[in-house]
């Protein structure tokens, strides 16, 4: 099989939805750019398809999203980038608002069927206006779907699910992912969503890691089965709405321990969530407290050392299993 960044496997999966649906085109800042973009996710679009299908965007988040909004109600299939998902908030009207709800205010009549990519995560050193996590937003809200690959092959095979669905999707991907290689299938495939992946076996405990957390997670493993003799299961969502709390359920009733990592905040984030649902489906098989290894309440610091402080690494992962114990 070969290999591909995740920048790849997601240029790749544009290439080909482009050339499968006339009706699929992408919108953002500079993805018109001889790179294709800060990562060059875009890069060939424009001189395949030409500029009607590949439009460079003003610096507005408003702009961006409500064009995307506008045009997937209408009948074409919009993938529109942000360029840092911290800037979402400028468009969160157009996503809470508009796109999430235009489907059931108007009887399932309406279709939104746009995907919203933007990069999310620390580890890059960009500091506290560009290196947050921030998924937890909209999994709170009905309607959108929330993609968190990890990943090249999830990352092509989710962005190709994605931009397939009729409704609007919000693709998350984290920055320090787009240069890490993985085997990605050649040929047509898809990832479906709410289908969760069992990244290693174990009987001891499980670990659910979102993005960068389940390659910590997988080192953490390494380290607790060589000198803790301890078996670590880990699962990768991949989505987070629709969220596959079967399979982490079924997990847990297996190790009876569970723990989530994640490098959002803490407070207020996704592994709350998760773990709330296990609780309440399996509570009895809980041999102890579920735990929580998140990011500091704290906006990410520039400085490398302090940053590294302020998000999950290994070292946690290791050191919140082992309490468990």
């Amino acid at each position: 099989m070969r290999e591909l960044t995740y920048a790849q496997a997601l240029n790749e999966a544009l290439h080909e939805e482009m050339a499968r649906d006339p009706l699929v085109w992408v919108l953002g800042e500079d993805i018109a750019a001889g790179r294709g973009g800060i990562f060059g996710v875009t890069r060939g679009l424009l001189d395949r398809f030409g500029a009607e299908r590949v439009r460079n965007t003003p610096l507005s988040e408003e702009i961006i999203v409500g064009t995307a909004v506008g045009a997937a109600v209408t009948g074409t299939r919009p993938v529109a980038e942000l360029m840092y998902l911290d800037f979402v908030g400028l468009a969160m009207d157009q996503i809470v608002n508009q796109a999430a709800k235009l489907r059931y205010m108007f009887g399932g009549k309406a279709r939104v069927p746009m995907v919203l990519r933007a990069q999310e995560g620390a580890g890059r050193g960009n500091a506290a206006q560009h290196s947050q996590s921030l998924e937890a937003w909209f999994v709170h809200i009905p309607g959108l779907k929330v993609v968190v690959p990890s990943t090249p092959e999830d990352a092509k095979g989710l962005l190709k699910t994605a931009i397939r669905d009729d409704n609007p999707t919000i693709f998350l991907e984290h920055k320090v992912l787009y240069f890490a290689k993985g085997d990605v299938p050649e040929g047509e495939y898809t990832v479906p969503f709410g289908q969760a992946a069992v990244r290693r076996r174990g009987d001891d405990v499980t670990f659910v890691g979102i993005h960068t957390m389940v390659q910590r997670g997988l080192a953490a493993a390494e380290v607790l089965e060589r000198e803790d003799e301890i078996s670590m299961e880990v699962i990768d969502p991949r989505t987070l709405v629709p969220l596959d709390v079967e399979a982490i359920v079924a997990s847990v009733k297996r190790t009876g321990r569970l723990v989530i990592g994640h490098e959002a905040y803490e407070r207020g984030g996704i592994a709350g969530e998760i773990a709330t649902q296990v609780t309440e489906r399996a509570f009895d098989y809980l041999d102890a407290p579920v735990v929580r290894v998140a990011g500091k309440n704290v906006s990410v610091p520039y400085n490398v050392n302090l940053e590294r402080a302020a998000i999950p690494q290994e070292h946690d992962i290791v050191a919140a299993v082992r309490r468990l114990f």
